[in-house]
């Protein structure tokens, strides 16, 4: 095992299942990396995947500030500790935009990239958030958290909060990914991770240009009606890969592998089985 990298990389929390294959899952913000249980539980029946909270997230613990290029140190610190010189990365918004970094710092060891609700140059079209916004969102999320998919709080709180501009779908399947995964991981979002992120975004990030760098294979994947990155800077995204396929769910936003769940697995694995070299074989 590696021991360059400096004492400043974090030993990240990861959760690993299956065997086979390496598959890197990145998570969003908020998020842990149990976030993409709904991507690892399937996958994981047929390849090794590893789903690290990143620095500031989960369990993930980082005593003050840090920057964006300190995940990549991160994740390639954990790559040489488990020994993985080749993987396909998953990312899910943030975590895609940090797949894409990876893939242009270490180009011999990403096999292939599935981009989920992400952008090169990220734009987002959501409306001024209102102070009714933020208490019907914080009475859903509690009441969902105590008793999930509960169908009078989805009609009487969420579909008046801020869930309506991550789901189009207001499901009893979405609210319990809701309830059991995305608050527990925005109550462990550290503030330095929110800093990290808006700092990055309120610096114009747009790294559409260096796309042509990235030869591996890429699926992107958007939701027709996010507001959070729009389909149209996830399409412009796989408009700048050399070797992409995009795919956009009609009635769905940013959380949308959690409102069509088997459609997005059905889409990956079909994906998978056209370009096996992702996977490590011809």
């Amino acid at each position: 095992m590696s021991d360059r990298h400096p004492i400043t990389a974090a030993r990240l929390n990861v959760y690993i299942q299956g065997q086979g294959f390496p598959i890197l899952g990145l998570h969003g913000h908020p998020g842990t990396g149990r976030s993409l249980s709904v991507f690892t539980n399937h996958l994981s029946k047929r390849y090794k995947t590893f789903a690290p909270d990143l620095r500031g997230y989960g369990k993930s613990r980082w005593n003050g500030n840090f920057d964006m290029n300190d995940h990549l140190t991160d994740l390639e610190a954990l790559l040489d500790r488990f020994e993985i010189q080749k993987c396909l990365v998953l990312g899910w918004s943030l975590g895609g935009i940090l797949a894409m970094e990876l893939a242009l710092r270490l180009p011999e060891r990403i096999t292939g990239l599935i981009l989920v609700a992400t952008a090169a140059k990220p734009r987002g079209s959501h409306p001024p958030i209102t102070w009714q916004d933020n208490l019907y969102t914080g009475v859903a999320a509690l009441i969902n958290y105590i008793k999930p998919s509960w169908q009078w709080n989805i009609e009487t709180f969420g579909k008046r909060s801020l869930f309506r501009y991550l789901i189009q779908q207001h499901t009893s399947t979405t609210y319990n990914y809701i309830a059991t995964v995305a608050v527990p991981a925005y109550l462990q979002t550290s503030p330095a991770a929110t800093r990290a992120l808006y700092s990055e975004i309120q610096s114009g990030y747009n790294r559409l240009l260096d796309l042509e760098q990235i030869q591996c294979p890429s699926l992107v994947l958007a939701g027709e009606q996010d507001r959070h990155i729009t389909s149209d800077s996830s399409l412009q995204t796989a408009q700048h890969l050399n070797n992409s396929e995009w795919q956009c769910y009609p009635n769905t936003a940013h959380l949308f592998p959690w409102e069509v769940p088997q459609q997005v697995l059905n889409d990956i694995d079909h994906w998978l089985e056209v370009h096996p070299q992702v996977i490590g074989s011809q």
